[in-house]
């Protein structure tokens, strides 16, 4: 049975989005299996349809990504999870996802199991680490490995070189630069190369 990689996140106008995406194609650059998923929609139309990016990636992915399901967390074994910033801290969407795993948590789906976070927020001091530590407290509860990116590649730091996972200050909307979805790659990567390690 090879590592198996879970990327679960939420993204309104596509830049976690973009992120996930190279977390994954880094992951399964190490022959690992991954799953994409993204946790359901909780705002309103009427939001949604106030902001015309995040109406355009609401419809251009709610048939291109599957939504989340406690199955694909017991499938894996190893986990990346994303999400923008909401005032420092997990965005409500991913949060309920999160808020629904009680059962697999007594059960001990989670232990022992490596996992990593990252992010996006409009500014480059948005709060991306607090983000990305309030995530890595659900790890903690879980009894999962948290893997950060560290400073263990060089290309890390084109990318701001943020240790605790990879970030991205949207600024004016403007998705992802190259430098960035490299260091996401390269965190799929290494939490792949990890949760191979741990299964010996």
């Amino acid at each position: 049975m090879g590592t198996r990689v879970a990327v679960i996140y939420y993204s309104a106008t596509g830049n976690v989005h973009q992120l996930a995406q190279a977390v994954a194609e880094g992951a399964a650059s190490r022959n690992a299996d991954v799953r994409l998923r993204r946790v359901p929609e909780l705002a309103p139309d009427s939001a949604i349809d106030a902001n015309s990016a995040w109406r355009a990636h609401t419809d251009a992915t709610k048939h291109e990504v599957p939504e989340a399901t406690l199955e694909d967390l017991e499938w894996a074994t190893a986990y990346a999870f994303g999400t923008p910033t909401r005032f420092g801290n997990v965005a409500s969407q991913l949060k309920q996802f999160i808020d629904s795993t009680g059962g697999l948590w007594q059960a001990g789906v989670f232990h022992n199991k490596p996992a990593t976070s990252f992010t996006s927020a409009m500014n480059r001091h948005g709060g991306q680490e607090s983000t990305l530590l309030a995530l890595n407290n659900v790890f903690y509860h879980w009894g999962s490995i948290i893997v950060p990116p560290g400073y263990t590649n060089p290309l890390l730091f084109a990318s701001g070189g943020n240790p605790y996972g990879t970030s991205w200050p949207s600024g004016g909307g403007e998705g992802p630069d190259q430098a960035t979805l490299e260091a996401a790659r390269y965190q799929g990567r290494h939490l792949a190369d990890i949760a191979d390690r741990l299964r010996g």
